[in-house]
């Protein structure tokens, strides 16, 4: 190549290198001055400028000196709020569950037990002969005595007092709903001469309810279970009453009584009582399962006296659809406070179930308290109930135009 070929090449690339900068220097300030213009951000009326929520929280954070610890209690605050807020919100959530569950379980237990009492054959309504579904006949109350097989002359004394008899008891059956009938179960020794003795005196008053249960005093708590669980199949019944034979019953304020709780729910209602848990063996009372309540000299939890009480149908229905797994306690009173105890039920304590025998209950009477029930507590019923019954009948019992005149 020649030197003048040379000299042309170098000056060349030395225009074309300066061309270069200039363009690269020409765009840098263009940009600068479109960027400029672009980004500008325009000022509010009155010359405020506008900030964002993020700007305004740096801001913020600037004037509070960036205390990082301040920021961490804060935080901390905020989310102590939120969480007692969740816990009370799942608590009450978990409440209000607690009693749903409670309200179905015992809708089921009444639904299979009505079920089970209409396969069972349970008297109906009239209803089905017209071609609707079975139905059960609706009754106010189920009044079941308990007695014994020893305890004849008793259930005469009751006969021939409080307890109607013949036509009349069919017509309280009838126009009032109140079922009356003596509880039983059988001897030891099925169709001896203890059960042909009860069938033979059932044969003259058709007035027996017959359990599938073996009779003995150390039994009572299974025999108040299979009591309920008999009755609630047969009768459709608001109320299911449990009432000793050596005790006297007014039986239109009973009706009375329990009627202005129809409206509330899994009633259970009596004298409630909490008597202390008897370990010494050999005494009257004497509880066998006495650790399970606690120390030695505690209390029972609270429940109604055994010698009279009642409880809705929603209760009685619990019984009968859970009557294998509820736990007998050694006193049948007890064992019904106890299968009561973890459920959601109403306990009404009142007196007037648990009067004494004249003059107390006469007293009562003539100032215009009528009582329900009377006995002695001295004798957990009335001394010598068939010699004074009638006695205790005349001077505390409501008449018999109040039984019929009772407002249910």
């Amino acid at each position: 190549m020649s030197f003048k070929n040379r000299v042309e090449g170098t000056s060349r690339s030395v225009i074309s290198q300066k061309w270069t900068l200039f363009l690269c220097i020409a765009s840098f300030c263009a940009g600068m001055f479109f960027t400029a213009r672009m980004w500008t951000i325009p000022e509010a009326k009155g010359g405020i400028t506008r900030t964002t929520g993020v700007e305004a929280e740096r801001l913020n954070l600037v004037s509070e000196g960036c205390n990082t610890k301040f920021l961490q209690q804060k935080d901390v605050k905020l989310v102590s709020k939120d969480v007692f807020g969740e816990v009370s919100k799942t608590h009450n959530a978990l409440q209000t569950l607690d009693k749903t569950i409670s309200s179905l379980e015992m809708e089921l237990a009444a639904a299979k037990s009505a079920q089970e009492s209409i396969l069972s054959g349970a008297p109906i309504s009239g209803d089905s002969e017209k071609g609707d579904s079975p139905k059960k006949r609706k009754y106010f109350m189920v009044v079941g005595i308990n007695t014994a097989f020893s305890s004849r002359k008793r259930r005469d004394s009751v006969r021939a007092t409080w307890m109607p008899q013949g036509e009349k008891r069919k017509k309280l059956e009838e126009e009032k709903g109140i079922i009356m009938r003596f509880v039983i179960g059988h001897g030891a020794t099925l169709g001896g001469i203890l059960d042909r003795a009860i069938e033979a005196e059932d044969r003259n008053h058709g007035d027996f309810l017959r359990l599938d249960h073996v009779e003995g005093y150390l039994e009572l708590s299974a025999k108040t279970k299979t009591y309920f669980a008999t009755a609630v199949k047969l009768w459709d019944a608001e109320y299911y009453v449990k009432v000793d034979d050596d005790v006297h019953v007014n039986i239109g304020t009973l009706a009375e009584t329990l009627a202005r709780h129809r409206k509330k729910p899994r009633v259970y209602i009596g004298c409630m009582k909490s008597g202390p848990v008897l370990a010494q063996k050999g005494v009257r009372y004497h509880e066998p399962e006495y650790w399970k309540f606690g120390e030695t000299g505690n209390k029972y939890f609270r429940h109604a006296t055994g010698q009279i009480y009642a409880i809705s149908k929603d209760l009685a229905s619990y019984i009968s659809v859970n009557q294998h797994v509820l736990h007998k306690y050694a006193n049948e009173d007890v064992s019904l406070g106890a299968w009561f105890i973890g459920l959601d039920v109403l306990h009404i304590d009142d007196r007037r179930l648990c009067c004494g025998t004249p003059p107390d209950c006469e007293w009562k009477a003539q100032a215009g308290n009528v009582c329900v029930a009377s006995f002695d507590w001295t004798c957990s019923g009335i001394c010598r109930s068939v010699d004074r019954l009638k006695e205790v009948h005349k001077r505390c019992g409501e008449g018999e135009k109040a039984l019929w005149k009772a407002a249910i």
